[in-house]
């Protein structure tokens, strides 16, 4: 889940599915501003994708994070 302080919705939406393991990200209305669907090989590659991609983006304020094991 990405909550986003931007105008600029699309710009936010390619540039996180542009990031590896991203498999979908999805424009939503409610508390979050995207849904994003990663595909990693652990959870500790899940910092990657978030940390060091997702919140690196200009305008991206918070993500929050749920794994599914299985």
């Amino acid at each position: 889940m990405v909550k986003a302080n931007t105008g600029d919705a699309d710009r936010v939406k390619e540039a996180i599915e542009s990031l590896e393991g991203v498999e979908a990200a999805h424009i939503v209305a409610g508390d979050v501003d995207f849904v994003v669907k990663v595909r990693v090989d652990g959870p500790s590659q899940v910092k990657a994708v978030t940390a060091d991609g997702v919140l690196q983006i200009a305008g991206v304020e918070d993500t929050k994070t749920y794994i599914a094991m299985g």
